[in-house]
């Protein structure tokens, strides 16, 4: 993993600004993570390790685009581990959301400096991979991704399925953390 991903990460950290006392105290969870590990955005960093994702939206249809992923069972953001080729957090994040989504020319919400900034943040267990690997953490930095207009998704091997739904029409098998991070993209579009 570059060292530039790992300088972005904690600038971005240390930029981002937040009124939510749960979500400043998450972020400052993540810098210290950060500051212990050098590889803290690697997979192989136990027991947790920085991951990257955007929820992506279509504001012109009132619609957000969500993927039921295979090992959760759940319907989620498209987002996932960072890789040694991405060289910022929202590069990471918008790199996975068009992958998964199969949709060319997203954008990600950016802040008064131009810069893509996170809307938010999630700490949550999971198995990254194999049954003989232990659970860990991923330290998740969540984006929003705008869709162009007549966006057209194509499923991945990387979902069981791939479906857009309104707003207010959420699946039942989405979590909480789905249903706040929609509702802060569909807040800031």
């Amino acid at each position: 993993m570059s060292d530039a991903l790992h300088q972005d990460a904690v600038r971005t950290l240390q930029d981002w600004k937040t009124a939510d006392p749960g979500q400043d105290q998450l972020r400052l969870d993540y810098l210290d993570h950060l500051a212990g590990h050098s590889d803290g955005l690697m997979r192989a960093c136990l027991p947790a390790h920085i991951t990257a994702s955007a929820v992506v939206v279509d504001p012109a249809a009132g619609r957000v685009l969500l993927t039921l992923h295979p090992k959760v069972g759940r319907w989620l953001q498209m987002g996932g581990h960072c890789e040694p080729g991405d060289d910022t957090l929202a590069a990471a994040a918008l790199r996975e959301a068009t992958e998964e989504s199969g949709i060319a020319g997203l954008s990600l919400l950016t802040g008064v400096d131009g810069l893509p900034v996170p809307v938010k943040l999630d700490r949550h267990q999971v198995r990254c991979a194999g049954k003989d690997r232990p659970e860990n953490t991923h330290l998740d930095v969540q984006y929003v991704a705008v869709a162009p207009p007549g966006a057209q998704e194509l499923i991945s091997e990387e979902s069981l399925d791939l479906r857009w739904f309104g707003f207010d029409e959420l699946p039942e098998l989405s979590d909480d953390s789905v249903r706040t991070l929609v509702g802060i993209a569909r807040a800031l579009v």
